[in-house]
C-alpha cells in the first residue's frame, strides 16, 4: 500500500489582532517610562496651579493600552480649595468632532454614503450654492456668485467646503450667521438641528469649495447628515452605536441631573491675568449648559465627557477600530481617517484627515510627536494626542474660557513623550 504523504507548498500565518483595553499599570518601566520623568508632570501642574495658570488639571497617559499616568492636580473651587476630582465631566467642545466623524464613518461602512457624494444628494437645500462675493458691514447684505462645484461629504468633513463658523469665525460669517439665527449649537432651545442645517444651506460659503482650510459648522452639518442616514437623533446614534458598546459612561449632550455635581467648574482668565470663576456668558453660551436639556445636538462642540471617556474613544482608534472586542470601524477606515485628506491646501505645516489634524515629516522635526501623530482639541482647554509609532494615548484637560496659558497643553504632551526610556 503506498503512502500519500501531503505537502502543503506554503505556510499558513495566522495573525491575532488583540483588542487592547485601558488597564492601570502600578509599574509604568514595564512600558518604557521613567518613573522620576513621569514625577517632572506631577510638579509641572502643581507649579501651574501654583503660578495661577489653571485652576486645575488632569493629566492622562496610556501606552499600548496601559494606563501610566491618570492624574488631577488643583481645585475645582479655587475660593473653597475643593481639590478638582480626575473624573470630573469636562466640556470637551470640539473634541466632540472627531467622535460625530467617527459616527459618520460607521454608517459609511455601512454604505449609506460615499465621501464624494454631493451634500446636496441629502440635503436638498446645499444645491446650487453660491459664494460670497462682496459684503457690507454696516447692514449685513452682500452680494454673491455660483459656486463652482456642489460641496462633498469629504469637504465638510476636512473643513474645505467653503462653509463658515458662527460666533467664533470671520466676521462676514458671524454676522451672516447671526442676521439667519445660525449659532454654533451649543445652547440652542429655539430650534432643531434639521431646522438649522436645512437653513445653512441657502446661505452662502465664504469660499469656493475645495480652495482653503477654513474652520466650520462642517461638523454640525455632518451630525444632521449621521440623523438622516441613521433615522435617530445624534445623542441616540452616539449612545448606542458608540458609548454603550465601549464602556463610555459619562460622556453626554445632556450631562443627566445625578451627575451634575460632576460638571467641572468653568474658569476665565481676567485682563490682569487672574483666573475668575466664570458666571456670565462667554462666546454666547452659559457655563452650565450641559445641564440644560436641549434637542439640537452640536456635532461640532456639544458634548462633555471625562478624560478616562475620552481616553477609551481614543485608544478604540489606536487599537484599528475596535475596543474590548467591539470592532467599531475596519483598521482601513481608521487608515483614511487618519492620512491625509486636504493635499496641497494650506494647513500650517500639518494635514488633516477625516476629524484630526496630522503630523507630517516636516512638523514631526519640530516636536516630539511622530510623524503620523494625530491630534485636536476643544475651546475650553482640553487638548488630546494619539500617536501611532509610540502606540500612546495623551490627553489634558483643563476647564477654561480664554487663557494666555494654552502652550501647557504642549507641555504636558512634551513631557509625556520625553518621559519615554525608549
Amino acid at each position: 500500500m503506498k503512502k500519500i504523504i501531503l505537502f502543503l507548498p506554503f505556510v499558513l500565518t495566522v495573525f491575532i489582532a488583540v483588542s487592547q483595553k485601558l488597564t492601570v499599570s502600578p509599574n509604568p518601566s514595564q512600558q518604557g517610562f521613567s518613573a522620576d520623568r513621569l514625577k517632572r508632570i506631577d510638579d509641572a501642574m502643581n507649579d501651574w496651579v501654583k503660578k495661577g495658570w489653571v485652576n486645575g488639571a488632569v493629566g492622562f497617559i496610556a501606552r499600548n493600552g496601559v494606563v501610566v499616568y491618570y492624574k488631577s492636580a488643583g481645585y475645582d473651587n479655587t475660593e473653597m480649595k475643593t481639590p478638582l476630582p480626575k473624573d470630573d465631566i469636562f466640556r470637551i467642545a470640539s473634541q466632540t468632532k472627531a467622535i460625530t466623524t467617527a459616527a459618520a464613518m460607521i454608517l459609511f461602512e455601512e454604505g449609506k454614503f460615499l465621501l464624494d457624494d454631493p451634500v446636496a444628494k441629502y440635503i436638498p437645500s446645499f444645491a446650487n450654492q453660491q459664494v460670497l462675493d462682496k459684503f457690507n458691514p454696516a447692514d449685513s447684505t452682500y452680494t454673491t456668485v455660483p459656486a463652482k462645484r456642489n460641496i462633498t461629504i469629504r469637504d465638510i468633513i476636512t473643513h474645505t467646503s467653503g462653509l463658515g463658523y458662527a460666533q467664533i469665525g470671520s466676521p462676514e460669517a458671524k454676522a451672516i450667521y447671526a442676521k439667519n439665527n445660525i449659532t454654533a449649537g451649543l445652547e440652542v432651545y429655539d430650534q432643531s438641528l434639521a431646522q438649522a442645517m436645512t437653513r445653512l444651506g441657502t446661505l452662502p460659503l465664504m469660499n469656493q469649495p475645495g480652495e482653503r482650510w477654513s474652520y466650520s459648522l462642517g461638523i454640525d452639518l455632518l451630525g444632521y447628515l449621521v440623523e438622516i442616514w441613521s433615522g435617530m437623533s445624534l445623542d441616540a446614534f452616539f449612545q448606542k452605536r458608540i458609548f454603550q458598546p465601549l464602556g463610555m459612561k459619562d460622556t453626554y449632550f445632556n450631562v443627566p441631573a445625578e451627575k451634575a455635581s460632576r460638571l467641572a467648574t468653568m474658569y476665565r482668565e481676567d485682563s490682569l491675568g487672574h483666573l475668575n470663576m466664570l458666571t456670565e456668558k462667554t462666546l454666547g453660551i452659559s457655563a452650565d449648559y450641559p445641564l440644560k436639556k436641549k434637542a439640537y445636538f452640536s456635532g461640532g462642540g456639544g458634548l462633555s465627557s471625562t478624560i478616562y471617556d475620552y481616553a477609551i474613544f481614543l485608544q478604540m482608534m489606536l487599537n484599528g477600530g475596535e475596543y474590548n472586542g467591539v470592532r467599531l470601524l475596519s483598521p482601513n477606515t481608521v487608515r483614511i481617517m487618519t492620512q491625509n485628506q486636504i493635499g496641497d491646501i494650506d494647513f500650517g505645516g500639518n494635514k488633516f484627515g477625516l476629524g484630526f489634524s496630522i503630523v507630517t515629516n516636516e512638523t514631526s522635526g519640530k516636536s516630539l510627536n511622530h510623524e503620523g501623530t494625530y491630534s485636536w482639541g476643544g475651546a475650553f482647554a482640553t487638548s488630546y494626542w494619539v500617536d501611532p509609532k509610540d502606540k500612546m494615548v495623551i490627553v489634558f484637560y483643563r476647564q477654561l474660557s480664554g487663557t494666555t496659558h494654552g502652550q501647557l497643553a504642549d507641555y504636558f504632551n512634551m513631557m509625556a513623550h520625553a518621559a519615554l526610556n525608549e
